[in-house]
């Protein structure tokens, strides 16, 4: 009984081991890390870090930063062999350069109750050059297969104590643990910055008194500081983001204020104040913003004698845009020459831009110019100046009291409207005279999608008539581009995305490249297919979406569409009713997102004549918290599914 009773607590300890026992709380390798197969929080992770670990501090004699860092990574399936490739990208300047040493590595594998340790050698460690200012040391590690441990560590060595190393805890793949240990001296004060929304589980601080010896019997405390996140998501990148850089939940550092130990004291983060007095001398900036003498006898007369100041604005905004090709550069802080760009009429952004600027000031309207943040290059700190976080230039102009942001680089934007790339949220606006200050940056224009479709089905169930497809705002944007760009090739590829509708004629139109709305009107024919004595009719010639664009199962980061959208459309079928008779309409159909920031309508009616179908929904915020993401899902979910399912159901008589 004792031996059967021994057999059963055996058998017990091992089913636990091998179903959910991941250590995650040290950097030792388990029988349950090795014998555990999958992860059952995240079905679709590739591979899983187990533990992680980092630590910084600033050496006491030498002063340089020294930086820590150990894993332990779990490879479930062969999609996750990449995670078993370590880069350590290490920084340079003309002087100095990071190092990197005691690299240690080893793969754990378990075959038959046996394991097998594998370790990396020195002849597996490689360093290739990756650009002007970082180096890369690379290693693969060795004998990885499904179900492998992978565990290693280093060290690095930085004379750049200004680069203190910023920690990021989330990543592509799932992490059960993930910590970071600081030390700073306090004579060293950093800006610290946490971004992402998960929430730590441990956040302490302490002192250390007299950990920095400076010599001649000074001393610095150290302030200790330890930060960690328990069961982290992977970040899987989806439609309607901006950067992964914004969101992803980590911790910088910026350095603020260096104190001597003789008392000395070196502001390494300037303020706003300091920050504007530079850029206002700077000569890439502040400089271009007086180069009046140069746009003097660029307008027309036609343009200089409009008296309205707006129409002025407007005038002078289409001839910066029809004359100047964007040489796709932002370059907003450097070779940057009005001068250029007027003789070779192709210039950046800021070249661009400021030509803009200046031949509005010397027209009497009021302009500042804007440093934002493009979308892709993630959004700019608050806290403090940081100018390598803007890279692109707005100008701001004040008419009759009222604010437009312009930006002349695109020739298919509108007077006031911003280009997509734009839309990040805020910028700042640098008014030299009193003072710079955040702006925000949103769209003015309305952006829809309309299709207005009358249809006439005759005794033979052919079906001709109109489509008529308005876009509007941002929408717009991309269908001018492609249609000015070859009319004749735009019209080819419309036709030939519409391979089941006859094209009887296209029409295209439209006012000038910058007008805010462009109208196609297509006249068809469409053959249907009798079945029995039932036509079956989908009223969707086009949808909208084909599919939910949103297909994660949990999202940390907000639904970004960068502006408030809608989208209508609407379908009216003829017929003769003493040859056809409605038996079906779709049915009815509502939808809201929470606190009316979303609404979806479908409405179908049938009559002895015609039948009608009326869909409309819109986002009326231009970002969505991601609380809002399931929502949001489901209220995808509806539009594909109304579309899809639609049908009218006419009888023969």
């Amino acid at each position: 009984m004792k031996r059967y009773f021994a057999l059963i607590t055996l058998f017990l300890t091992y089913i636990s081991f091998s179903q959910d026992t991941f250590n995650s709380e040290t950097y030792t390798v388990t029988k349950g890390d090795l014998e555990t197969t999958h992860f059952e929080k995240d079905s679709t992770a590739n591979a899983l870090v187990l533990y992680e670990y980092g630590e910084s501090h600033i050496d006491g004699d030498r002063f340089d930063l020294i930086f820590k860092k150990k894993v332990k990574l779990k490879i479930l399936n062969r999609n996750g062999f990449d995670k078993a490739t370590i880069s350590i990208f290490l920084y340079r300047s003309d002087s100095k350069r990071e190092t990197v040493a005691d690299i240690i590595a080893t793969t754990y594998n378990t075959k038959n109750g046996e394991t097998t340790q594998t370790k990396l050698t020195k002849d597996q460690i490689f360093e290739e050059r990756y650009n002007d200012n970082y180096t890369i040391i690379k290693f693969t590690m060795p004998n990885v297969t499904v179900g492998s441990v992978i565990t290693y560590s280093y060290k690095v060595v930085s004379p750049f104590i200004y680069k203190y190393k910023s920690w990021r805890f989330q990543d592509n793949i799932p992490k059960l643990y993930s910590e970071y240990k600081t030390s700073i001296p306090a004579n060293y004060e950093y800006n610290i910055k946490l971004v992402g929304d998960l929430k730590l589980v441990v956040n302490e601080s302490d002192i250390k008194e007299d950990c920095v010896d400076g010599g001649n019997g000074a001393y610095a405390d150290c302030l200790l500081a330890r930060y960690a996140i328990k069961d982290l998501p992977a970040f899987i990148e989806e439609d309607y983001m901006t950067t992964r850089d914004n969101y992803l939940s980590r911790i910088e550092y910026e350095l603020k204020i260096v104190k001597g130990f003789d008392g000395s004291v070196n502001n390494i983060t300037k303020t706003w104040k300091t920050t504007d007095k530079e850029l206002k001398n700077d000569d890439n900036i502040g400089k271009k913003l007086k180069k009046g003498s140069l746009v003097k006898k660029l307008l027309s007369n036609e343009i200089l004698r409009i008296n309205n100041p707006l129409e002025k604005a407007k005038a002078i905004y289409t001839f910066v845009q029809s004359n100047y090709i964007w040489n796709e550069e932002f370059q907003i802080f450097k070779d940057i020459s009005i001068k250029n760009l007027i003789k070779t009429k192709t210039g950046n952004v800021s070249e661009i831009n400021f030509l803009l600027y200046n031949l509005l000031k010397e027209n009497d309207i009021a302009v500042t110019p804007i440093l934002i943040s493009t979308r892709a290059n993630g959004l700019p700190t608050k806290i403090y100046p940081v100018i390598s976080d803007f890279n692109y230039i707005l100008i701001q102009a004040t008419i009759a009291g009222k604010t437009y942001q312009l930006d002349a680089v695109d020739p298919y934007l509108t007077f006031g409207q911003v280009p997509f790339r734009a839309l990040n949220q805020y910028g700042r606006l640098l008014d030299f005279e009193d003072g710079s200050y955040w702006v925000d940056i949103k769209p003015t224009t309305k952006s829809s999608k309309a299709y207005l479709v009358e249809l006439n089905l005759d005794n033979e169930g052919k079906i001709s008539g109109h489509l008529d497809y308005q876009t509007n705002g941002y929408h717009s944007i991309e269908k001018k581009s492609s249609y000015f760009e070859n009319p004749i090739e735009y019209k080819k590829k419309y036709e030939a995305s519409h391979l089941d509708l006859k094209m009887i004629s296209h029409e295209v139109t439209i006012e000038s490249k910058n007008t805010n709305t462009f109208l196609e009107k297509i006249n068809f024919e469409k053959e249907t297919e009798l079945v029995g004595n039932n036509l079956y009719i989908n009223p969707f010639l086009v949808t909208f979406f084909d599919n939910n664009p949103l297909k994660l199962q949990e999202r940390t980061y907000p639904i970004d569409f960068g502006y408030p959208d809608t989208y209508l459309y609407s379908y009216k079928l003829n017929f003769d009713p003493d040859v056809y008779e409605i038996t079906e309409v779709p049915t009815s159909a509502s939808y809201k997102l929470p606190g009316g920031t979303g609404t979806l309508i479908l409405n179908a009616t049938k009559n002895t004549d015609h039948a009608m179908v009326f869909l409309k929904f819109n986002f009326t915020e231009a970002i969505y918290n991601s609380n809002f993401y399931p929502y949001l899902k489901a209220y995808f979910n509806k539009i594909v599914e109304v579309q899809k399912n639609a049908l009218i159901v006419l009888k023969k008589k």
